[in-house]
């Protein structure tokens, strides 16, 4: 493609800051190469911190190369699907680094489902091999009987934390005997996963690994229906963390250290908290739960540069640093996803920091990256970005994704890449419906400018339609979310009889504030077309998240509906 086709057809280059590759090459490598080729190169290099405890990436492997070995002894070939089931801890690093060693596939699961949110899911994928948090063991003792699953080899957290906290959760006197039983359990009917590791060393089995074998699955539901596996290869993860590096100035400049927050069982937690560390010898620093207790003291004992997370994780961050003095400054690079990023929020945290926040834009199916605000200054308040390199953005009409719909009209945002998966398992149907051509159809609804900037206004199915008049609720959240009163909000429509919907807002208020419907409608009418303007606003304690800190819109829906059924 010539300077002129490319600038015509990918006007969002022009955008890039100077330093950013718009076609950097992805290569051959899988995770599996990055993370060898690390420890070849820098085995004494810290690779992951957890709680005080910290393990070199010499250390990591030798532990890999044990679990490698041991979970081959079950059966596990090139290709099985193993599950993990974890939270953030070095045993999860471990685990995903041994199953991937091996060639087979790493499927993620939140650790706190239920049996029944687990059955049809690990139906699917038939996985026989199961590692567990030892606190959940039983859920999953019980899908032996209903699932392909064989074994569960349950984790204790604790095994990998410094010694000194070990004795101290040893000590049998109340306070400290509560703590031990939120962090470990028994697991009747398991394998342990420690157990595995100081089992005598031998060879580990290598086979050959390549760019376009499956080394992840997640299972994502999108806004309705049952959950599909999203299959992800080594190449579409390698791609998005190619062109991420090439979006970071200097990337490893300094000894990076990642603040892993962010599950691990999320795309958006696995790409930035494990696969980014490894492109440059990183240290993973790991935060099993998003509490305060948990990352303040991770943040203060090792200065991480890069902290990937959600709004409301660096509003909680910049409020704990004001209150305590914390210094945050070792804190050069922090990308944003999951919902949108205020404004304030971005200033607050580049005063704080000295670094740059941005905002990026994915899905499970993208691994997870499709664009995000460049890191030279020139972010667009309100927009996602620009498209990532090697990726393809137009927005269609819904109705016909062959057209293409003109700069700064809404419409249905497509994309492809490297990055974009090829199809969900064992959903031929929703495969089918999830492309157009080679095009992945994301449902989100959005705008881009003439000159490549996007802005997301809606998912395909949370759009109101009201009195013949589509309202995007993120037009609306953006707007409100400015009123003094309100901390949050999720726009959603109210059913009317006749099957249109009214626009109403849920919101959660700043301390000491009292709801006050008109005030805050008077205040939307100032700044939104009338009907765009929300009927009424309800007042919510807290509003329905995923486990990223997302809104669920849907679900706040369901709430809201479920609330007004009790009051009638």
């Amino acid at each position: 493609m010539g300077a002129h086709e490319t600038a015509a057809h990918r006007p969002w280059i022009q955008q890039y800051a100077t330093w950013t590759d718009p076609h950097p090459k992805i290569g051959s490598d899988t995770l599996v190469d990055m993370f060898n080729r690390v420890v070849a190169t820098t085995p004494t290099r810290p690779a992951t911190w957890f709680m005080g405890k910290t393990l070199t990436y010499d250390e990591l492997n030798t532990k890999v190369s044990r679990l490698a070995v041991q979970l081959h002894s079950y059966g596990v070939r090139a290709g099985d699907r193993v599950a993990v089931a974890l939270p953030n801890c070095p045993q999860h690093i471990i685990a995903v680094t041994a199953i991937l060693r091996l060639g087979a596939i790493v499927v993620e699961h939140n650790p706190l489902y239920t049996a029944y949110e687990l059955r049809s899911q690990f139906a699917d994928h038939g996985a026989k091999v199961a590692i567990v948090f030892d606190k959940q063991a039983s859920t999953f003792t019980t899908l032996t009987e209903q699932t392909p699953l064989e074994t569960v080899i349950a984790v204790n957290m604790i095994e990998e934390m410094p010694w000194t906290t070990k004795a101290l959760l040893s000590v049998p006197i109340g306070p400290i005997k509560s703590k031990r039983e939120q962090l470990t359990g028994p697991a009747p009917g398991t394998i342990s996963f420690a157990g595995l590791l100081h089992a005598p060393q031998r060879p580990a089995p290598t086979p050959q690994v390549e760019p376009e074998d499956t080394a992840l699955m997640i299972y994502t539901s999108g806004t309705t229906g049952e959950p599909k596996g999203v299959p992800l290869t080594h190449r579409n993860i390698v791609s998005v963390l190619t062109a991420g590096i090439s979006w970071l100035e200097d990337w490893g400049a300094v000894k990076e250290k990642v603040l892993g927050v962010l599950p691990l069982f999320h795309i958006y937690g696995f790409a930035l908290n494990y696969g980014l560390p490894l492109t440059c010898g990183a240290q993973m620093v790991l935060v099993p739960a998003p509490k305060p207790e948990l990352y303040q003291p991770a943040i203060t004992k090792t200065r991480p540069t890069v902290l990937p997370g959600v709004p409301t994780l660096y509003d909680r961050i910049i409020d704990w640093a004001v209150e305590s003095g914390a210094d945050l400054s070792s804190i050069h690079t922090s990308i944003s996803g999951a919902a949108t990023l205020p404004a304030p929020t971005i200033e607050r945290w580049e005063q704080a920091t000295g670094g740059r926040l941005i905002e990026g834009y994915g899905l499970t199916e993208t691994s997870p990256i499709l664009a995000g605000n460049p890191l030279d200054g020139t972010r667009r308040p309100g927009y996602i970005g620009l498209p990532f390199p090697n990726t393809e953005i137009r927005i269609a009409n819904p109705d016909n994704p062959a057209e293409t719909m003109p700069a700064g009209e809404p419409g249905e945002l497509l994309a492809r890449g490297p990055q974009v998966f090829a199809g969900y398992l064992n959903k031929p149907e929703a495969t089918e419906r999830a492309f157009h051509e080679d095009w992945f159809r994301t449902g989100d609804m959005a705008v881009m400018e003439a000159d490549g900037w996007i802005k997301l206004v809606a998912r395909i199915k949370e759009i109101i339609i009201t009195g013949g008049f589509n309202v995007y609720p993120d037009e609306v959240e953006q707007v409100m979310r400015q009123h003094p009163d309100i901390t949050d909000i999720a726009v959603v429509g109210r059913p009317r009889a006749d099957g249109s919907e009214d626009v109403v807002a849920c919101v959660t208020l700043r301390d000491g504030a009292a709801l006050d419907p008109e005030g805050m409608k008077d205040f939307a009418r100032e700044r939104l077309t009338r009907y765009k303007v929300p009927r009424t606003f309800y007042h919510f304690e807290e509003l329905n998240r995923d486990q990223t800190g997302k809104v669920r819109r849907r679900e706040v829906q369901d709430t809201l509906m479920q609330m007004l059924r009790d009051d009638a």
